[in-house]
């Protein structure tokens, strides 16, 4: 459906403002669910879509939640599994340093036969989101559209888009990412810190198989890691002082794999550039609170966390899954879905979580990006601890792949 079709008439349940994966997965759910649902996208349909060489670590309850989408049988063959995560305390370069890993052995027998995660290309994964999008009846998806302006009342709220056109609804969702335009009208303030540091990202073809194994060596300026993607391929991510990661992505192919195999033939093998290279600034931002009047905020919008083990998106997916119950909690009660002892629920699920995973994955980038005397020995028993102890390996596993029995139900 696009912008041109009628909105619908009266209120209706939920608006989801922000279409990337965070958005168009809560909305294709909460229809699934029998909630009346508006998308607001403001990508233009008519525009060949940016170049985008990410790569998402996708764990085993979030896959599940997307599975609940309908995308899985889209995804076939362009996403790699997940078997194991490896992290190595490189210090200055010392590849041989103690290393922690686990498996999928480390968790719970999936019934569906599931590994860890899925590796899942970022534009393919969008692509196959807005294909079921497009699908899904009772669904209106409103290209083009941007959102201006939100007033909220005792029992509703309304939506005004730049067209002058209005909206009413119960509940918004704000997945309109880390400069949210909703949550900015609402007046929520957001804190964090800017690392001064930037991620080079590209996409690389591997000299030696990667069996699946998501591996990230910490060295004193910050972690490289490689992502398994098909055909022995990986997805790299380097962190990096600012401007350097910048002034690396601007430099030829070939200087660029010289500088890399320089540094990290070592630890990954050799690389070969593959495909277009990028960078991106490195912030922690998270908004003082998960929810406003007759509006909650998922994913970026809420809390954009240093990627180091690839959760950022993760805890976007669990957002939804918990607003998703949270909503049919509030209809199972004879209550709307934006009412206030709603969003109250979903805020003491989510805030605390979120904000903790944040500031656990701030803490190891302090811990680890530093080549500190005192703090190295500790880092090595640490991770020896975490690899040779079976209890706390498993609950590593459980935790980092979302396999847990207090998660949304979408996930379990």
């Amino acid at each position: 459906m696009s912008k041109a079709a009628a909105l619908p008439d009266g209120i209706v349940d939920l608006v989801v403002v922000g279409a990337g994966p965070v958005g168009t997965s809560l909305a294709i759910l909460a229809v699934k669910r029998g909630f009346s649902t508006v998308l607001i996208d403001a990508r233009d349909p008519s525009a060949v879509p940016a170049t985008d060489t990410r790569t998402f670590a996708i764990v085993r309850g979030s896959w599940r939640l997307l599975g609940a989408t309908g995308i899985h049988p889209l995804l076939d063959g362009v996403t790699e599994p997940l078997n194991g995560l490896e992290a190595v305390d490189g210090g200055s370069h010392a590849f041989g340093a103690p290393s922690v890993i686990f498996a999928n052995e480390d968790l719970p027998e999936d019934a569906a036969g599931e590994p860890l995660g899925q590796m899942v290309p970022a534009a393919e994964l969008q692509a196959a989101l807005d294909e079921v999008t497009g699908k899904t009846e009772g669904l209106t998806w409103l290209r083009g559209a941007r959102f201006t302006g939100i007033k909220t009342g005792p029992a509703s709220a309304t939506l005004t888009l730049e067209d002058g056109s209005r909206i009413e609804t119960r509940l918004v969702a704000a997945c309109d990412g880390v400069n949210s335009s909703v949550r900015t009208a609402l007046g929520i303030p957001t804190e964090g810190r800017d690392y001064g540091k930037s991620v080079f990202a590209a996409n690389v073809k591997l000299s030696e198989p990667h069996g699946g194994i998501a591996r990230q060596l910490f060295t004193p300026e910050g972690p490289f890691a490689t992502l398994p993607m098909p055909d022995n391929r990986a997805n790299l991510a380097w962190y990096m002082k600012r401007g350097a990661a910048e002034a690396l992505a601007k430099l030829p192919v070939a200087e660029i794999e010289a500088e890399l195999n320089d540094r990290f033939a070592g630890f990954a093998g050799a690389m070969a550039i593959d495909g277009p290279v990028t960078a991106y600034p490195l912030r922690m931002q998270l908004a003082t609170a998960m929810t406003g009047p007759r509006t909650a905020l998922l994913g970026d919008a809420a809390h954009r966390i240093n990627p180091l083990a690839g959760q950022g998106l993760n805890l976007g997916i669990k957002d939804v899954g918990a607003l998703i119950d949270v909503m049919v909690e509030a209809r199972d009660v004879g209550l709307d879905p934006g009412a206030d002892t709603a969003l109250e629920r979903y805020q003491q699920w989510r805030r605390f979580d979120a904000n903790g995973m944040a500031l656990f994955m701030d803490v190891l980038d302090r811990a680890f990006s530093n080549d500190n005397a005192v703090l190295k020995p500790l880092r090595g028993l640490a991770m020896i601890a975490a690899s040779k102890i079976g209890p706390l390996r498993r609950a590593m596993a459980r935790q980092a792949s979302a396999d847990q029995a207090h998660l949304p139900s979408l996930m379990r």
